[in-house]
């Protein structure tokens, strides 16, 4: 599946996922003394293709020591890697009544492979970011803020999950993170404006990135941030003063609805003045495999998440390397 991806260009706005359910039993099957009258309810939901490695049967699971929460089924084998196994419809607090074999969903996000256990596996859909709606407030607190787009089909919707947004909840460590024993000079300050899709990951990165020396801007998706620069960029013009004057540097994460990362940096970079703002790719889908697609639309630097400490250093580097060049002009 990660070789349907590779047709996709980068920049062009679209995805692919991967949409599977997850079949809970109705309130008549429950009912023992009408076992006829048993049916089911089927959720649907997607991951983006880039982040699967594999789809597979249920294999054999071996139970894992301190497991702290009850998704966590343990962990398995596979051509010598031991994955970890988390069954979705409880991490969702949902019971899975299965209708056929279930499947495993093999993933690799933030340079961590985790698998996910699910009723079954539809298709892959192939589609613009434009497509993908934010969750509204309902949605998001219904889900414990698990569910970062929406996608409406013909006849179903489909949820996007925040897989990240799960493995850092049962592995705090492999959260956003900041070295605190760096010195962070808070004293030249710089002004970051960050997209992301995570309002869990758009208030960790407010609160870390203004403690290593930024002041932030924070918006949820690569539309917004795109909406924000022209503003910028016309109160520049106008006023006759540099665009550093207003803004110093983009991060952007990769995967958001209506316009994506890739998407977002490809109209920076073809702008004739907001192509001057060092842009950075700050996501879980940073690996060797997909980072020349940032190249290819002018990224000038790109970061795996969760590693807040890189993302300060290497963003005050791009931008005093930007600053010096400007004085030397």
């Amino acid at each position: 599946m990660a070789q349907t991806n590779i047709l996709l260009e980068a920049g062009t706005n679209e995805l692919e996922i991967v949409e599977f359910y997850i079949d809970e039993p109705t309130a008549s099957s429950f009912t023992a003394n009408a076992p006829e009258a048993a049916g089911h309810y089927r959720g649907y939901y997607g991951v983006n293709v880039a982040k699967v490695l594999e789809i597979i049967r249920l294999p054999k699971v071996t139970g894992m020591p301190e497991v702290s929460h009850p998704s966590v089924l343990g962990a398995f084998n596979l051509r010598n890697h031991i994955i970890p196994l988390v069954d979705l419809s409880v991490w969702l607090d949902k019971t899975r009544q299965d209708t056929e074999s279930p499947k495993v969903i093999v993933t690799e996000f933030n340079n961590v492979t985790t698998s996910f256990l699910v009723s079954g596996v539809t298709r892959i859909h192939r589609m613009s970011w434009e497509a993908v709606e934010p969750p509204n407030r309902y949605v998001s607190r219904m889900s414990g803020d698990s569910i970062t787009g929406v996608v409406k089909l013909e006849d179903r919707i489909v949820f996007l999950l925040d897989l990240e947004k799960i493995v850092a909840d049962l592995n705090p460590n492999l959260g956003l993170r900041l070295d605190m024993s760096i010195e962070w000079n808070s004293a030249s300050r710089y002004r970051a404006l960050v997209a992301d899709d995570s309002v869990l990951v758009r208030e960790m990165l407010k609160d870390l990135l203004n403690k290593a020396g930024f002041d932030v801007t924070a918006v949820q998706n690569g539309r917004e941030a795109w909406d924000l620069l022209a503003q910028i960029k016309g109160k520049s013009e106008n006023e006759q003063q540099p665009l550093s004057n207003f803004v110093h540097v983009m991060v952007a994460d990769i995967e958001m609805p209506a316009m994506d990362g890739h998407n977002l940096t490809k109209r920076i970079k073809e702008d004739p003045v907001l192509r001057e703002l060092p842009v950075i790719l700050f996501s879980s889908l940073i690996t060797d495999k997909l980072r020349h697609k940032g190249e290819a639309v002018g990224a000038d630097d790109q970061i795996s998440k969760p590693d807040v400490s890189q993302l300060a250093m290497r963003a005050k580097a791009l931008i005093e390397r930007k600053i010096s060049q400007l004085t030397a002009a």
